[in-house]
């Protein structure tokens, strides 16, 4: 018997790396979050297997990229992201800007379980994903396990 614990993860991962552009603000908040800024993310979507497919790959990145960069170019990119009970989202909304909207503050830790779950339901085996909001500050998702 050996006495090597056994791998509670697969052994095999890759990560692409996908950026976008967004505005919010923090509502509740003392700090100056809480006014509207942007910033310029950089995403990490960490996908894992434990095994290789026929091509000896986890995941081509080109579906990594068809997958979540599809939908963050959709969804978020170039969007105020917004609590949905944020005073601000009528009237954006009225004046035609794009606007994406959240049950909770838009933090990047919020934003990374968003792109997280559309990965997940999509069908990727993701493990985790990361937020840059800055570059020097990030956030990740991942399931607990």
């Amino acid at each position: 018997m050996s006495d090597i614990p056994p791998r509670s993860f697969p052994a095999y991962s890759v990560t692409k790396g996908i950026e976008f552009c967004y505005g919010h603000r923090l509502l509740d908040y003392d700090g100056p979050c809480k006014h509207l800024h942007g910033h310029n993310a950089v995403v990490e979507v960490e996908v894992r297997s434990a095994a290789l497919d026929d091509h000896a790959m986890v995941c081509d990145f080109s579906e990594i990229k068809r997958v979540v960069k599809t939908w963050v170019d959709r969804q978020l990119d170039h969007r105020m992201i917004l609590r949905r009970d944020d005073p601000l989202v009528a009237p954006l909304t009225a004046a035609g800007e794009p606007v994406y909207l959240v049950d909770e503050n838009p933090t990047a830790e919020c934003i990374a379980r968003l792109i997280f779950q559309h990965a997940e339901v999509s069908g990727l085996p993701v493990a985790r994903v990361t937020v840059w909001e800055t570059p020097s500050s990030q956030a990740t998702y991942s399931h607990p396990r």
